[in-house]
């Protein structure tokens, strides 16, 4: 009897017609605060996703206050977070982000990041949304949306700030899309709206006299509160002597101040100083760690 040797055929490869689609970031916040017994307290504690939350012991009467976290440690293409925050009527509340955002760079054929934010601020209640800034990285692509609703007596304090990559590590933006729009209704009425673009090489755009002036960190403040343009001539006064250019213009109840500089960590100390200007206190403590 004649045997033939024994032959392993190798198992056939999976052949992909596409390029696998890579896991993406969905986070989702809802955060509500209510004014019960003289204090504000959290009502609303909605986390999902890629995101937590985390709320820092505040001391008596203080406002509530609130620290985001992107477990994923950034944003790619594709990528969505959405954060929704009320602070209810006479209610007070502090938002904030452990550390800096990052967009890196995202595959091709990808849709940008999303990020969108909307606040609500009750009657006398008052709401302080500072996140820590965005550090753009080259070839990312970023839609942030800020929209918020204040009531005719409320108060909103939002910050919002780009840095074109990490000057300490040599990086230059020179292929990003950035969309950064905002909304604000007082009392139902639109009083503010307003759209950042940068597409293409953003250290070239950004190197303009009537753009940035050679900046790779920008922000943009909004103060919305009854009286909010008898704080201009002290906001002026913050920012003498700063490390950037900064603008501040105030009128019927809102207060904008515009700020740009070479590095983020000047943008940082401009920021800082400005918005403990305005809000009387210091930043929250994640700002300093």
């Amino acid at each position: 009897m004649r045997t033939e040797p024994f032959a392993i055929t190798p198992a056939a490869q999976p052949t992909y017609t596409s390029t696998p689609r890579l896991e993406r970031v969905e986070g989702v916040v809802r955060i509500a605060v209510h004014r019960t017994g003289g204090v504000s307290r959290l009502a609303t504690n909605y986390q999902a996703g890629g995101t937590r939350v985390r709320y820092p012991r505040s001391r008596a009467n203080a406002p509530l206050e609130a620290v985001l976290l992107n477990t994923a440690g950034g944003l790619t293409g594709g990528d969505r977070l959405s954060v929704s925050v009320a602070a209810d009527s006479c209610a007070s509340a502090v938002v904030t982000t452990q550390a800096a955002e990052r967009i890196y760079r995202r595959p091709a054929g990808d849709a940008a990041a999303e990020v969108e934010t909307n606040l609500v601020v009750g009657s006398k209640g008052s709401l302080d949304w500072l996140p820590q800034e965005t550090i753009v990285f080259d070839r990312s692509a970023l839609k942030r949306t800020l929209c918020a609703d204040v009531a005719a007596d409320g108060r909103l304090l939002a910050v919002e700030a780009i840095v074109l990559g990490r000057a300490a590590m040599g990086e230059r933006a020179k292929d990003v899309a950035i969309s950064d729009t905002w909304r604000i209704r007082r009392g139902g009425k639109l009083i503010f709206a307003d759209g950042l673009r940068l597409h293409g090489d953003a250290t070239e755009i950004m190197a303009g006299g009537a753009t940035g002036g050679g900046a790779a960190a920008v922000a943009t403040l909004i103060l919305v509160s009854r009286g909010a343009e008898s704080m201009c001539e002290a906001a002026c006064d913050a920012l003498p002597g700063n490390e950037g250019n900064a603008g501040v213009s105030a009128r019927d109840g809102m207060l904008v101040a515009r700020l740009v500089a070479r590095t983020g960590q000047a943008l940082r100390t401009d920021l800082v100083r400005l918005i403990e200007c305005l809000r009387g206190v210091p930043m929250p403590r994640v700002w300093s760690l």
